[in-house]
């Protein structure tokens, strides 16, 4: 009986395993779709901002209420993990407890302080749930969030919930364990199966066990496919963000080379100098990797919308979903890869997701960016884009291509001419 538990629970590993390495492997290849990206900062300087925001949740206690709360799920998350891997150990060599023998007193400590830090979650997941449905706080509501995204909110809370319930059924229905210890939640718990003969009581904790493990197994795999991933995604992310002040935008160099040729007739190309074929960013592919891995690792927490002046006056703009919709693009794109590899592009742009008016309703403010908790930048994509718009199809507003026209024609944004400009004066 003993083999078969652990076949079964082999299987159910390796399974598992499998298939979150499959979506882990298409979610890098969507990511590697971006052109190029080189960092701004040294490999010292960036470790130390990914220690400071991903780790240390720097940006996330700004706000106090929701940054408390997700601090009590992220530690416990992280922590109670520790038990996980004694449970996966238990699986695989057919053990109860494997640690308990030789970690001794420490074990039970290391037990109580993961049902404490179960508790904790529990009671933070209960308070987000409220935050979500009952509070309905707007930036948790919005349009863009209707559908799989708000479910999908919903639904890693009420996971979490019935993993950590599971636990702490565990824990109180392991007889065993409560004869040599009392530990602090589900010591508590344990008065609700007296009365429960031994062969039932190793049934529920078995039972409890399993249902825990898979849960975890499932949850894993869910994780690809929700906004979760950024439990993974945002040390890579923080680590590569953008450490120039962000109210510096960079030339586009083939641009500037572009410029240099015609006005100089004495310049000379840039050895192995191709002329470039586009400007800005049509589709995600024109994009950089780094902001594509932007968009995997956004967590729809809408705080970069809930502070845009744009979106604040009713403007279409929403960083959120400007986030959002690069993602679903990468997505749609790699699922074309996958099905015709031959073509490697559906004919498909980001501009049939990401409107003409979102995109120039940006104030370019830099205010989603400095809000996002795991330093997004929708701007940058924005800018991309609106580049594109510019330089290739020149559907700017009227009002940019006015700016424009006299800036070549004059010299200034102004509609007069350079002899003219100090007439003001007189």
């Amino acid at each position: 009986m003993q083999y078969l538990s652990q076949i079964a629970f082999l299987l159910v590993l390796a399974t598992a395993t499998y298939f979150f390495v499959k979506s882990v492997t298409t979610i890098r290849r969507n990511i590697l779709l971006g052109a190029d990206f080189v960092p701004d900062s040294t490999p010292l300087f960036r470790l130390s901002n990914m220690t400071r925001v991903a780790l240390g949740q720097s940006k996330m206690v700004v706000r106090p209420v929701a940054g408390f709360f997700h601090i009590l799920i992220y530690v416990g998350f992280i922590l109670i993990n520790i038990e996980v891997l004694e449970i996966i150990l238990d699986g695989i060599f057919g053990q109860h407890r494997l640690f308990s023998q030789p970690l001794g007193g420490l074990y039970y400590v290391a037990i109580g302080f993961f049902e404490i830090l179960a508790l904790l979650v529990i009671i933070a997941c209960v308070v987000f749930l409220l935050r979500r449905d009952v509070v309905k706080l707007k930036r948790l509501n919005s349009v863009e969030l209707k559908g799989w995204p708000k479910m999908d909110g919903r639904n890693i809370l009420l996971i979490e919930l019935f993993l950590m319930l599971a636990l702490l059924v565990m824990n109180a229905s392991d007889g065993p364990l409560q004869a040599q210890s009392s530990l602090p939640i589900s010591s508590w718990l344990a008065p609700i199966f007296n009365g429960v003969s031994e062969p039932n009581l190793h049934l529920i904790e078995r039972t409890a066990w399993w249902v825990h493990i898979i849960g975890i197994m499932l949850f894993l795999n869910y994780i690809p496919y929700s906004k979760h991933l950024h439990i993974f995604l945002a040390f890579p992310n923080t680590y590569f963000a953008k450490q120039e002040p962000k109210g510096k935008f960079k030339n586009i160099a083939a641009i500037t080379t572009e410029v240099n040729l015609m006005m100089d007739p004495a310049a000379v190309a840039p050895e192995n100098y191709e002329p470039p074929s586009s400007f800005g960013a049509k589709d995600v592919k024109d994009l950089t990797w780094k902001n594509l891995l932007d968009a995997y690792t956004c967590t729809e927490c809408g705080r970069c919308s809930s502070v845009c002046p744009a979106n604040i006056t009713g403007k279409l703009l929403s960083p959120r979903k400007i986030m959002m919709d690069t993602r679903d693009r990468a997505d749609e794109l790699g699922k074309h890869i996958d099905s015709k590899p031959e073509t490697m592009h559906d004919g498909k742009s980001l501009h049939e997701k990401i409107s003409k008016e979102e995109l120039w309703a940006c104030t370019s403010c830099n205010a989603c960016v400095e809000a996002c908790p795991v330093e997004i930048n929708p701007l940058d994509i924005i800018m991309q884009m609106r580049q594109y718009l510019v330089m290739e199809e020149a559907t700017a507003p009227s009002e940019i291509n006015n700016m424009l026209t006299n800036l070549e024609n004059n010299g200034a944004p102004w509609q007069f001419s350079a002899m003219d400009r100090a007439k003001w004066a007189e």
